[in-house]
């Protein structure tokens, strides 16, 4: 019985037989072989292709499979074991001469899977030759190189194209290349002088059109935070846009009047700012619109008067996401509606060089012969390529000037012109002092002199002089100066310093104050009035608010190269350079910034300086500083900063500005983002928790409902307060759903109080204490319910921003809940003064509100386009139905992972078993306070009404509760004016 062979052999049995000659022949079966030996035994020589002719029969004895077999076989298997005695020669030729040129032909042809270097030896087949032609021998290199072309176009769809050759890293670290692919990256994203000093040390983001540092790259919150405690914490503020206002001072003042309100605090008018002996702040307004519509806040500095004129200069500074706001609102109250173009550069005539005659080339080109010659480039004729300082995103067509026809005041946009530098704590003078030296005095040849810089026509100027001589004696007051705290806020001094870039030491040192006794009662008197009333206004004036002086300075600055030079020509290496060159003196702003001004606890801790400087000498004022031990910040300190002061930070804690809710949509998508990276197994489930809005703050619902429930009535809300129940929050949705709210009272957009009189009123009725309520202080005005209605009459939709301090252990979170405690807490809290406070009950997501995402996938293709064709075109039947159920659901989308609630949100205010009054939109554990602090909002009608319902001795004591806790903490409110 004939056996076949497996399908493994005859695959086997192809490979064998595809590059053999025809007279190569292999029996698949042993009959086979048999009778081809008994039909060419007896034909003769001519029969075999080979012409061999043996003389034994193979044996019949074969193997019991059958077919071909692989490798020498123990008996012989089917081969002869005798030489034939004769051969044909010419068949026996010819069989050699077909399999010699098959051989040939198979090695010498490549297949589809073939390789050059298949051709090689097996000890010179490396992988690597497969990416590395070169390491072939030089007669295949171009067969390789046209099978590797070859194989890139056929084996990916989109043909691959060879990148040209990058420069070497040594090209590419020259000064001239670096420079314009550092001005290439500018033109998207504007750097800050200090950036590439920040991008070696810091993590970078892009921010606000900027490239701003976030945070170092060690670990430095403590470390800061000692640096802001008890010595300075340096920070690069360039970033902030400065507007200047020129004109008359009745026509600016009627101007801005506009935008500010005195109900709110001192405006651009208050007596101190506008002498400019003081900085000022302020929150704006759009036109005529307060209290409502707020743009945010900025800073203000008036340019001190000159004698005998009215002419006023005035200097805005603002947060980058203002300016898009507030510039229109400049322009729309001054009627300054006429861009003034800026001049256009006189263009540089080139010279053409005249063609030289035929020897001199070849004497030039004798002569450069065999020596080596700088390469030179396409355009060498063209002026080599200057730095970018200022904004390089602006086109330089863009008007940066607007002036008015009408009352002739002119607006200007100094963005990136004036670089500014924040020093935080309480040695922030001590580090200026000994970073800074007052400008020296031009020698008597250089003042008789014409020179194009500005200092030495200063110097002939006796008055300004005088000047210069009160403002470096007040500068060297203060080194007898304890702490920077001591000060008046805001106080501004004008000096002209001598470069810092001479005095820098060889190793850093951390500069400590010089405070010892006076020798001269004169003296103490001096330091004594600086305390208490400031800088004169004489000694606030300063050249840094001359535009020439400015760009004069900024042209003839001396590069590092230039200063190195003249340092290493000095006889004492280390010595100061004598004379101080002439370039070497900068004009420059001193502004006092206050420290902590609210509260009983740490008062003016975080204060310190703002040194302001032309553009071009950023880092040669924040080398010399970074060298006298000063601790680096970026934006995250910046943060830390205002959460210890406890202040607002712009934008974070300005819900009613436009900037503040486009901050809160971008917080939104990207805390949205990172919960859905997470695992589904390590995402909490918020619906469980009973937070309605993990990752936002809905001011607006809120608002309304407090609106409504007050609308209500007392004893309806009462009922509330003491127990939730599902029938109340049915309601609450359903006259939500229904129109009533918008029926009943009109809309209003909420808006934060700042009224300074309402403020303080609200602040007595809370009993301000201090973080941990050791000290009470007796409020003004009994809080009753006529009272509270009518404050809530003027701010009844309005938040109120307060400081809450947890009464023991736990760390406030962002977004964590602010709610009202119930009687049964208070009395609790009563018992024992260390208690934690309740805990939430777990909520149950409703069956028709639940939006898990598909876990498996559809089993058959059918079912995956009937779901798929469901989700893309909904019919009118599979809607959700608000009669029905209660709680509206959600429409069928995977953008909203399981765990969160889908829009619409039911209600707020009644969703917990503790009423809402608002969130948290900073918390941490405060180091200054050694407890928990949170900052927020919190609406003012429910502030009101807790309060109303709370027992003297309890009142200002609030819940917190953060997103993915169902624990209750006791806090104390604090509302500080």
């Amino acid at each position: 019985m004939d056996t076949k062979m497996s399908a493994a052999k005859v695959k086997m049995r192809q490979k064998k037989m595809r590059n053999q000659p025809a007279s190569v022949q292999y029996p698949s079966s042993p009959a086979d072989a048999q009778s081809s030996a008994r039909g060419t035994g007896d034909a003769g020589g001519s029969a075999d292709p080979s012409g061999v002719h043996p003389s034994i029969q193979r044996p019949k004895t074969t193997h019991p499979w059958g077919g071909w077999v692989r490798g020498h076989q123990r008996d012989g298997g089917g081969y002869t074991k005798e030489m034939p005695k004769y051969i044909t020669a010419g068949a026996f030729a010819r069989a050699r001469a077909a399999e010699v040129s098959t051989m040939l032909k198979a090695v010498t042809k490549t297949t589809g899977s073939c390789h050059v270097f298949g051709a090689l030896p097996k000890h010179m087949r490396r992988r690597s030759m497969s990416h590395n032609t070169k390491r072939l021998p030089c007669r295949l290199r171009e067969l390789a190189n046209r099978l590797r072309e070859k194989s890139l176009q056929a084996g990916s769809k989109k043909k691959k194209k060879e990148e040209a050759k990058g420069r070497s890293r040594k090209a590419r670290r020259q000064h001239g290349n670096l420079l314009l692919e550092f001005n290439r990256r500018q033109r998207k994203n504007i750097w800050l002088e200090t950036h590439i000093w920040h991008a070696k040390r810091f993590h970078m983001v892009k921010r606000w059109g900027y490239c701003l540092g976030l945070r170092p790259t060690y670990k430095c919150y403590r470390p800061s935070y000692r640096a802001m405690s008890s010595h300075c914490l340096l920070q690069d503020l360039s970033y902030y846009c400065c507007i200047e206002l020129l004109g008359e001072e009745a026509e600016l003042l009627a101007s801005l009047s506009q935008l500010t309100s005195k109900e709110a605090g001192p405006t651009f008018a208050a007596a101190l700012c506008l002498s400019g002996q003081r900085q000022g702040s302020v929150v704006v307004y759009r036109a005529g619109q307060y209290p409502t519509q707020p743009l945010g806040p900025v800073t203000f500095l008036w340019r001190p008067r000159a004698q005998g004129s009215t002419h006023r200069q005035l200097w805005i500074w603002a947060h980058p996401t203002i300016k898009q706001d507030l510039l229109p609102e400049l322009q729309t109250v001054c009627q300054c509606c006429e861009a003034v173009l800026p001049p256009v550069p006189p263009a540089e005539v080139v010279p053409v060089p005249e063609l030289q005659s035929e020897p001199e080339k070849t004497a030039k080109a004798k002569q450069m012969a065999g020596t080596k010659r700088k390469q030179t480039g396409k355009n060498d004729s063209e002026p080599p390529a200057k730095k970018t300082l200022g904004d390089g995103t602006r086109s330089p067509n863009t008007p940066v000037t607007w002036k008015s026809l009408s009352n002739g005041i002119v607006i200007s946009d100094l963005t990136m012109e004036i670089v500014r530098y924040r020093l935080i704590g309480p040695q922030s003078h001590s580090v200026l002092v000994d970073t800074m030296e007052a400008a020296t005095y031009c020698n008597e040849m250089n003042q008789s002199q014409p020179s194009p810089l500005w200092w030495p026509e200063h110097c002939k100027d006796e008055r300004k002089m005088n000047l210069h001589r009160q403002q470096a004696a007040v500068f060297h007051l203060l080194k007898g100066i304890y702490s920077t705290g001591e000060l008046p806020s805001g106080t501004v001094l004008g000096l002209t310093v001598d470069d810092p870039r001479l005095t820098l030491p060889t190793k850093k040192v951390k500069a400590l104050p010089c405070v010892k006794q006076a020798q001269e009662v004169g003296e103490e008197e001096e330091k004594r009035e600086l305390m208490l009333r400031g800088v004169p206004a004489p000694c606030c004036q300063s050249g840094l608010w001359e535009r020439s002086v400015r760009d004069n300075v900024t042209d003839n600055k001396l590069s590092q190269k230039e200063l190195n030079r003249m340092k290493s020509e000095v006889l004492v290496p280390g010595s100061r350079l004598s004379p101080t060159p002439l370039q070497g003196r900068v004009p420059l702003l001193l502004v006092h910034q206050p420290g902590k001004q609210v509260g009983h606890e740490m008062s003016c801790w975080g204060a310190g300086w703002d040194l302001l400087l032309p553009k071009g000498w950023g880092m040669a004022f924040w080398v010399p500083l970074v060298y006298r031990g000063v601790g680096i910040g970026g934006l995250t300190m910046s943060l830390k900063h205002s959460e210890n002061k406890g202040a607002a930070h712009f934008p974070h804690d300005y819900p009613d500005c436009p900037a503040g809710a486009r901050f809160q949509e971008e917080q939104e998508a990207e805390l949205l983002s990172k919960f859905k990276r997470y695992p589904p197994a390590k995402r909490p489930n918020y619906i469980k928790h009973g937070c309605l809005a993990p990752f936002c703050c809905p001011w607006q619902q809120l608002a309304e409902e407090w609106d409504l429930i007050l609308s209500e009535g007392e004893k309806k809300e009462e009922g509330r307060q003491t127990q939730i129940t599902t029938q109340a929050d049915t309601e609450m949705m359903e006259e939500r759903q229904s129109g009533d709210l918008t029926v009943t009272k009109p809309l209003h957009r909420v808006s934060v109080l700042r009224n300074k009189k309402s403020l303080k009123v609200l602040s007595g009725w809370c009993r301000p204490t201090t973080s941990k309520g050791q000290r009470a202080r007796s409020g003004g005005s009994p809080l009753d319910l006529p009272t509270m209605m009518r404050f809530l009459s003027a701010h009844g939709t309005s938040l109120v921003w307060v400081r809450l301090s947890l009464l023991s252990k736990g760390k406030p979170e962002l977004h964590a809940m602010v709610c009202a405690p119930t009687a049964e807490d208070l009395k609790r809290l009563g018992k024992d003064r260390g208690a934690c406070g309740p805990i939430e009950p777990p909520h149950r997501e409703h069956p028709k509100r639940r939006t898990r995402g598909p876990q498996k996938q559809p089993r058959t293709a059918a079912a995956s386009e009937k779901t798929e064709a469901k989700e893309s075109d909904p019919s009118p039947e599979t809607k959700p139905s608000t009669s029905d159920c209660p709680l509206p659901s959600p429409q069928p989308s995977q953008d909203i992972p399981f765990g969160l609630w889908a829009d619409p949100l039911p209600s707020i205010t009644s969703h917990c078993s503790r009423v809402t009054l608002g969130w948290v939109t900073h918390g941490d554990f405060s180091l200054s306070a050694g407890c928990g602090e949170a900052l927020g909002f919190i609406t003012v009608a429910g502030l009101l009404h807790t309060l109303l319902n709370q027992p003297i001795e309890r009142r200002g004591t609030l819940l917190l509760r953060n997103p993915s806790s169902m624990h209750y903490r006791f806090a104390k409110v604090n509302l500080e004016v």
